[in-house]
């Protein structure tokens, strides 16, 4: 047999490895994620009574990769879109849990006498709860579909999006081992810079180039392209100073608003799942039992910082951003540890070489013990709520039922048509300059030089200056043009003078912005001639604005754009029962709406709601019935439920907990799950002379209903008639070729001879 490569050998050990240890965690009821740590530290070198890896730095290159597809996968799932639409209570929440905990943090590491380098690592990497952990607890114990549920999620994704700008600054920070307040607010306007413009040409490109090409995309060349896109944009971001993850991550938002993100995300998953595998288990391959002997008291501390700061502060921010007291518990008790995205941290401040060695297996040590201990947190939340209910004085019962509903009571009534154009306005004229701002720096750095390259004169700058001016000409002119027909500017206009110099001053200040972005691309061309440059760019504006083809060729982009951003989510709201209103409506109440889905083996199917009693037994209110593209909306007591309908119910976290297991129960069985016990055979019957079906025809007999078989062919005299009509008059030697199941055809006879 040929020398296998040492990769080969590395990926079957660690694979075989993690798929028995993860079915021993399974069995165990434990994440998944543990089962992979574990599996490597088994395999890793700091253990001797099983086969190692041979070589690590394979695994370090694997593990990388691993690190790409969870942030894609995390991106797929992200969504800008989404981020607005948590709203400010889980902004709120996420910015006071994690702020504090960073401090704390870096307070404990100090006080540990760790330097600030490792301090502001651990203030960071225990700052941020698990997703994965998080997710798939809350699924095991059915608690995914109750309010404080919901309020989690949009604190994950507050802090997915704050984890990914942590590890841009933690990373100049390590470089220049400072935190200078002029550098890090030019990295983070960077950070943003490059975040938007990819953001804005990925939302027009890439959905454009899906659907023109959806027809030639199967699953195979689908998954091909976009890990192609992935991988581009890892490139593209390393190129411009940022980590391999933050365009990972950004790749997969852009994705995360087409409509072909959840079979993107399918196609993803596997990959996902096989490099985070292996990701995971080189972060269990770091632990040296060693280390954590010598430090389990250091482990031990931490562990109780994370566990109590996380609950604590995650209580006062769902508690400050309008929730309830009970609310506020179950979140703060539900994100009482750290997962993935601490072990990325570590991994990036180890591969900078800037944290000490025994800082990896410490925080991998704290997030094994505090995974452990999160179902038991999430069970504790109630009694401890029940506890403090009883204690809370009168006065603070504001507390407990918390004040969100003065989020949600200002509309946009009460704003005047100024501060709504104005918001508008200048929203849209920051977001068209920097794109404009971006398109130039392009031309700068890379269509220059080759141009004036290849045509070293005027006439080369005059080229690089048309072709940069003619890219950027459709946002200038949206810029000027845009919102100066709107509702707010109309009323304003007519309203009075005053208001009419104000727009006309709005309309000019917008002009000058677009002189002053064709100054940008003409000054550094022709920089002796600043005085002429100002009359022509005045001159090019004008054209630019009063030109019907740009025009044209404006609004086709903005149509496009719009087009492609907002698509997946009109069709997603077409499917919806409830509109997002209603669900912000019902935010300050006691009740809330959630989707359930009857499962194939649920007692329920084949009953009527009349029979199954819901409003009696649990408390909710069914508002409607999906099946399939059919709604029945306000259902009456006679419709009977069917496998995979979708109820919409309305009520308590309590009472619509009581409805899912009610409707998800499966039933208990004895022996082996039921399957096709009964199956279809074929089988022949020859008519003898005495049969009672001689000369009577097919439709006579009516095997169907009276013998439960069908007649699929016919032998005579050597011949196979399988084209019969129903009045095909049967004859005696006829031999009957039966379809049915075993029992039917047995006594397919015997039902004919019957009188």
């Amino acid at each position: 047999m040929g020398h296998l490569p040492e990769l080969i050998h590395d990926l079957a050990l660690i694979l075989i490895t993690a798929g028995v240890v993860t079915i021993l965690f399974k069995w165990l009821k434990q994440p998944v994620v543990l089962g992979y740590i574990m599996a490597g530290f088994l395999v890793g070198p700091n253990l001797g009574f099983f086969p190692s890896v041979s070589d690590s730095a394979n695994v370090a290159t694997w593990s990388e990769i691993g690190v790409i597809f969870l942030l894609f996968a995390l991106g797929l799932e992200f969504s800008f879109k989404k981020l607005l639409s948590v709203g400010g209570s889980a902004s709120v929440a996420t910015i006071i849990s994690m702020g504090s905990m960073i401090s704390v943090g870096y307070l404990a590491g100090k006080l540990l006498g760790w330097s600030t380098m490792n301090s502001v690592f651990l203030g960071c990497m225990i700052s941020m709860a698990s997703t994965t952990i998080i997710i798939k607890t809350l699924t095991d114990m059915g608690l995914q579909k109750q309010k404080f549920a919901n309020i989690v999620f949009a604190m994950l994704i507050v802090e997915d999006l704050v984890a990914i700008l942590m590890m841009v600054l933690l990373s100049t920070f390590a470089v220049s081992q400072q935190f200078e307040g002029v550098e890090l607010a030019k990295n983070i306007m960077v950070l943003v810079f490059f975040l938007l413009i990819w953001f804005v040409v990925g939302i027009y490109l890439i959905p454009t180039l899906l659907n023109r090409f959806q027809q030639y995309l199967n699953n195979e060349t689908l998954l091909v392209v976009v890990i192609g896109l992935c991988l581009g944009m890892v490139l593209f971001a390393a190129s411009a100073g940022f980590s391999s993850a933050l365009g990972a991550f950004v790749m997969g938002s852009i994705l995360a608003e087409t409509i072909e993100m959840k079979r993107i995300e399918h196609l993803v998953e596997p990959l996902k799942n096989l490099f985070g595998a292996v990701f995971f288990v080189s972060v269990g391959m770091m632990i040296d039992p060693h280390i954590i002997m010598e430090h389990i008291g250091t482990i031990l501390i931490i562990s109780g910082v994370v566990i109590v700061g996380m609950i604590s502060f995650s209580i006062v921010g769902v508690s400050v951003s309008g929730q309830s007291l009970k609310v506020a518990i179950q979140s703060g008790f539900c994100l009482s540890q750290i997962g993935e995205f601490s072990f990325i941290i570590a991994t990036l401040g180890a591969s900078l070489k800037v944290i000490d060695e025994f800082l990896y297996p410490v925080i991998v040590s704290v997030s094994t013990l505090t995974t452990f201990c999160t179902p038991y947190f999430i069970k504790a939340s109630g009694p401890v709520y029940g506890f403090l209910e009883k204690r809370v004085p009168q006065k603070w019962s504001r507390l407990l039922k918390g004040y969100s509903s003065e989020g949600y009571s200002t509309t946009v009534n009460h704003r005047s048509d100024w501060n709504t154009l104005l918001k508008k306005v200048l929203s849209m004229v920051a977001l068209y300059t920097l794109i404009c701002l971006s398109f130039v720096f392009v031309a700068g750095q890379f269509l220059r030089p080759w141009v004036l390259r290849e045509i070293p004169s005027f006439w080369g700058k005059l080229l690089v200056a048309f072709i940069t001016i003619a890219v950027i000409a459709p946002f200038m002119r949206a810029m000027v043009m845009r919102k100066n027909k709107s509702r707010e500017f109309k009323q304003l206009w007519a309203d009075s003078r005053l208001n009419r110099t104000g727009l006309t001053m709005l309309v000019v200040a917008r002009y000058i912005i677009c002189i002053f972005l064709v100054m940008t691309v003409l000054i550094p061309l022709f920089p002796n001639a600043t005085a002429v440059l100002f009359v022509v760019a005045m001159l090019v504006v004008a054209v630019i604005i009063w030109s019907q083809m740009i025009k044209k060729h404006s609004r086709r982009i903005e149509r496009t754009f719009l087009e492609n951003l907002n698509r997946k989510e009109l069709l997603e709201e077409r499917m919806k029962t409830v509109n997002k209103q209603t669900v912000k409506d019902l935010l300050d109440k006691d009740i809330h709406i959630e989707e359930v889905v009857v499962s194939q083996n649920s007692p329920s199917v084949g009953r009527t709601l009349k029979e199954l009693n819901f409003k009696q037994l649990s408390g909710v209110n069914i508002v409607s019935v999906i099946r399939g593209s059919q709604k029945i909306n306000i259902p009456d007591g006679n419709v009977r439920l069917y496998p995979f309908d979708k109820l919409v119910v309305v009520g308590s976290d309590e009472e619509i907990q009581q409805c899912m297991d009610r409707i998800e129960q499966y039933k208990s069985h004895d022996g082996p799950e039921d399957e096709a016990i009964h199956h279809i055979i074929l089988s022949h019957y020859v008519i003898e002379a005495n049969s009672p079906l001689v000369n009577k025809t097919v439709r006579e007999i009516n095997t169907r209903e009276r013998a439960e078989c069908m007649i699929i062919g016919i032998d005579r005299n050597g011949h196979s008639i399988t084209n019969f009509p129903a009045d095909f008059v049967l004859q005696c030697d006829d031999v009957l070729w039966l379809a049915g199941e075993e029992n039917a055809i047995d006594s397919f006879g015997d039902k004919y001879s019957e009188k």
